[in-house]
């Protein structure tokens, strides 16, 4: 009996067939500058990283690549951003074709939805807003590079920027591997990228919530609430971006290599610029092999955590951590079951919190484990860890350590690159076909823990 592919697996494998094109095509010598064929395991390591909106990268993307070498890449962190079911959705609803049942199921699990009602209006609302904020940040940086290069330029580097920050990839066409740090003070760079990255980042559950909601407010003068979901996510975004930069301004205020230089707006742009990035975009306006320990760690917590889910940023997701940590809190006062503002949260999703957050505390231990000895005495454990943590929150933030990996080194990070974009849980779904079983219950006993 054939055996069926099963949402999850579909969503996995074109991923993995996304980025195994990808690569066959950054390979071509056409997509080089040198117009010569790249080596394979950096062909594969840039498409995974694009296709996962990652941005680690093991060559600067504008010195190496050619112009159609960009034009993959962007068109990679496009599809990864949106997932590749979205897209060909898209594609279905414009030529007048029926949306089936099962791209209904493959398009929900792309999405990292919780249901499936209203699923393919859902994919409009997603093109319009992709569309909407894509578009204002490109125009936006396009008239600001005009200040420095000719048009064409301009427009390209606006765009190209545009859709990564909004994708929360991480890649940029600055050249030299300096990302954002030319426009350390540049308002209008930061605040764009900076505007990009929390509206990518939130998902965009909350977006067509928040949308919807607002035009029936000025529609009808209703007044509607938004769903748990959205408070979590919009609560722990401003909380993670407030606390994190002011800790940034407290670490690194005297480093004269980071804040120490800048005036009191650079320093208070680049706080918030570094605090919002590792939530999962990956620019950069100051040094980060410069920064403090203090902040690195700090960073390391902001690409664990990451994004919201149905967005384009990794990690193990706001609402997954805020989860963990109420079940925390509820073991620790004895009190069940959880509850989150006047909810009680299912114990699916609890278990759910906790099997995510395990396993990437796992997978990065490995991956960071596996890199160390491979690379012997070469970088700290700190390095090791912030670049394994990067990858796996698909952020692609790097101490500078990423280009002077081996090859095998490259292979790891390229796993946890893939398995961070499609999740944890995805992951280990598609490697298995669970079945509900009917078990007997058993008699309780005690047993010491801890």
């Amino acid at each position: 009996m054939k055996r069926k592919t099963s949402p999850v697996q579909f969503v996995v494998l074109s991923f993995l067939l996304v980025i195994i094109t990808g690569a066959i095509l950054l390979t071509l010598p056409v997509a080089s500058k040198s117009g010569q064929f790249t080596d394979p395991v950096t062909a594969l390591f840039t498409s995974t990283s694009a296709t996962c909106v990652t941005g680690l990268v093991v060559v600067d993307t504008f010195d190496n690549w050619s112009l159609f070498g960009q034009f993959v890449i962007l068109l990679l962190i496009q599809i990864g951003g949106l997932s590749y079911m979205t897209i060909a959705t898209f594609f279905l609803i414009f030529s007048g074709k029926r949306v089936t049942l099962k791209d209904r199921l493959i398009l929900k699990e792309g999405l990292n939805a919780y249901k499936l009602s209203g699923i393919v209006l859902f994919a409009k609302a997603i093109f319009f807003v992709v569309a909407t904020f894509e578009g204002l940040g490109a125009l936006a940086l396009t008239l600001r590079f005009l200040k420095q290069m000719a048009f064409l330029d301009a427009l390209w580097k606006g765009i190209f920027q545009s859709v990564s920050a909004f994708c929360n990839a991480g890649f940029d066409i600055t050249g030299g591997f300096r990302s954002f740090t030319p426009f350390v003070n540049d308002l209008t760079v930061n605040i764009t990228v900076i505007t990009l990255i929390i509206f990518g980042g939130i998902g965009f559950f909350v977006l067509f919530e928040i949308i919807t909601k607002t035009f029936t407010y000025y529609k009808t003068g209703e007044r509607k609430k938004l769903s748990l979901h959205t408070k979590i996510v919009l609560k722990a975004t401003a909380i993670l971006i407030v606390v994190g930069a002011l800790l940034i301004l407290v670490f690194e205020w005297n480093n004269p290599e980071t804040l120490g230089a800048l005036t009191l707006r650079g320093k208070i742009l680049s706080a918030f610029f570094q605090s919002v990035t590792p939530r999962t975009a990956g620019f950069n306006t100051l040094n980060i092999g410069a920064l403090r320990q203090t902040t690195l760690v700090e960073l390391i917590f902001l690409m664990f955590v990451g994004g919201s889910p149905g967005g384009t940023a990794g990690g193990v997701k706001t609402t997954t951590f805020v989860v963990f940590l109420f079940l925390i809190f509820s073991a620790y006062s004895e009190r069940t079951p959880v509850v989150i503002s006047g909810r009680t949260i299912k114990l699916e999703i609890l278990r759910k919190a906790v099997f995510i957050i395990s396993i990437a505390f796992f997978i990065i231990f490995i991956s960071t484990t596996l890199i160390l000895i491979a690379q012997g005495e070469q970088f700290s454990f700190l390095q090791v860890l912030f670049e394994v943590t990067s990858a796996f929150g698909t952020v692609g933030l790097t101490t500078g350590i990423t280009p002077h990996l081996s090859d095998f080194s490259r292979i790891i990070i390229v796993a946890t690159m893939f398995i961070g974009r499609v999740g944890p849980l995805s992951f280990v779904l598609s490697l298995t076909s669970r079945r509900k079983k009917v078990r007997p219950e058993f008699p309780e006993e005690d047993i010491a823990v801890g």
